[in-house]
């Protein structure tokens, strides 16, 4: 019996130790940026201008803004958890194919992008660079689209706002389902600092919302977004790509059909 509790005592005492690493170090896991010199020159084909935007004291979230002469509308892009907008830029030219603009930015931390990250932090940030887009094309025309991390952030601004329309790509029905099926054994529910209820603020986006996922996605099961659809199925369409991923989507031509269609509308 002794030796029963001793098990447990040194089980719960690893748990605690674990859950404290988590708590301070999750910044490590969750993202994974790309940094990028302050000098850094982008170099691209399409025509392009460098953003720049001052949030606040300290802080400046750099973008890239693909243009067209007479753009059809604007794509708000938000990216993935991985390297900077020098890599995603290349995912403009999706839309961009359509005569649409797109606006990629950084979130704190990533390429030229400055300032300490939050949850509230980064959501605040990417209001700020929306309402500059809004008084730029008007609000009508400026489609929100976000990717993986970026769905959350992006069913944020949506709720709030009230752009064309929302497009996710592989979301998550909220970040702490993502967590508590990599770390189990951990109450990643107190844990957890980013909690990005995609499933909360999608109930109150107005737009019409497309949901774009793999149905081999093994990071983030299309069980997510068929549970988001189900939040409110007259105003979400969950389309399919049967056997893509998580990170080959646009390598499926359906992909590139279905957002042909969604913005030829």
């Amino acid at each position: 019996m002794p030796e029963l509790n001793n098990l447990l005592l040194y089980g719960l005492l690893s748990i605690a130790v674990l859950s404290v690493i988590a708590y301070f170090f999750q910044e490590k896991f969750i993202f994974k940026p790309e940094k990028l010199k302050q000098d850094f020159e982008f170099k691209y084909d399409t025509p392009f201008k460098e953003l720049f935007f001052d949030v606040e004291p300290g802080v400046k979230i750099n973008g890239l803004h693909f243009y067209r002469a007479k753009p059809s509308g604007l794509i708000f892009y938000l990216h993935g958890n991985t390297r900077s907008i020098k890599g995603w830029a290349k995912y403009a030219q999706d839309f961009y194919r359509y005569n649409y603009d797109v606006v990629l930015v950084d979130y704190r931390g990533f390429g030229k992008s400055t300032g300490k990250r939050s949850e509230k932090e980064l959501i605040s940030d990417l209001q700020f660079v929306y309402n500059k887009l809004c008084s730029q094309c008007g609000e009508q025309h400026l489609i929100v689209y976000g990717r993986s991390i970026g769905s959350g952030f992006a069913a944020k601004i949506a709720s709030g706002n009230d752009p064309r329309y929302l497009i996710l790509d592989a979301p998550y029905y909220n970040f702490q389902k993502v967590a508590e099926r990599f770390l189990p054994f951990l109450p990643v529910r107190y844990v957890l600092r980013y909690q990005l209820r995609t499933d909360k603020w999608i109930r109150e986006v107005k737009c019409h919302t497309y949901i774009i996922h793999g149905t081999k996605d093994w990071l983030i099961p299309i069980r997510h977004s068929e549970n988001l659809q189900k939040l409110n199925p007259g105003k979400i369409t969950l389309i399919r790509i049967h056997g893509g991923g998580h990170n080959n989507l646009p390598s499926f031509p359906e992909y590139h059909n279905f957002i042909r269609d969604i913005l030829k509308e």
